[in-house]
Order: structure tokens, then sequence, then C-alpha cells
């Protein structure tokens, strides 16, 4: 199941970031969600996966009330897929927490405000190569 999750955000980040971001932002998202990171988020018990016909097409996570990732594999994107993930990972987070937090990525930010996210902050993270890697932190009242 690893390898497949790996596929799954790699396939995804290789192919829909560098429409947004810089090689060395790419790089650094291929780099954080290394296989031994997949291995934790799976160990976790807060990372699950979307399935069609037997693959799988999407990954996300969750950490108390973060969302830490929402990944769809590009042909199944705009399909409905990444709502199916979020409404699984907002009520597994709406058993502890009233609000749900997120870091979005510039691809993903329409469809977390189409969701009810709203910004109430952006984050910034210094790359190599004075590349600065900006960020929405977002969040959602759940209840």
């Amino acid at each position: 199941m690893a390898e497949a999750i790996y596929n799954v955000l790699h396939t995804t980040i290789q192919t829909v970031y560098p429409k947004y971001y810089p090689k060395e932002v790419v790089d650094f998202f291929c780099h954080h969600h290394s296989k031994e990171h997949i291995l934790d988020g799976i160990a976790s018990g807060n990372m699950g996966v979307l399935t069609e016909d037997n693959v799988i097409v999407g990954t996300g996570c969750f950490d108390g009330n973060h969302i830490t990732g929402v990944y769809v594999l590009p042909f199944c994107q705009k399909q409905g897929c990444g709502s199916q993930i979020l409404d699984i990972l907002e009520s597994k987070i709406m058993q502890n927490h009233s609000v749900s937090v997120l870091d979005a990525s510039l691809p993903a930010a329409c469809l977390y405000e189409h969701r009810g996210y709203r910004t109430v902050g952006h984050g910034i993270m210094e790359l190599e190569n004075d590349v600065k890697l900006v960020y929405e932190i977002m969040e959602k009242k759940l209840r």
C-alpha cells in the first residue's frame, strides 16, 4: 500500500505542481513525501486512501485537527475525489474538534474554498536558491 500511496503523491506533485511552483518547491514536496513519511502516516492510523476498481487514486491524512495532505491522481481530479477524501477526514476530525485547519497549496486552495474553508493567514517557507514556498493557512468550522 505504501508504494501505491507514494505513486499517488509523486505523480500528482510532479504533474500538477510545476504549473504553479518553481522546481525547488516541487523537489521539496517530493522529498517531504518520502516512503518513510508515508509509512509513518499509515502507522498513525490517520492516513486513508480512495480507490476506484481496486486502484488507489487518492489519499488523505490528518493529525489532530490539521489536515496534512489530500492528493488525487491528475486523471481523477475534478470528479469529486478530493471532496470524498475531505468528507472522511472532516468526519474523523469532528469527533474531537470543532475546527479543521490546513495549509493549502496553490492548486488546492479553490477546492478548499468551495468546501467552506477560509484563509486565516499565509505561511512562507524559505527553500534553497532563495525560493520561497508561499501557502494559505485555512480553517473551517465543523460544528
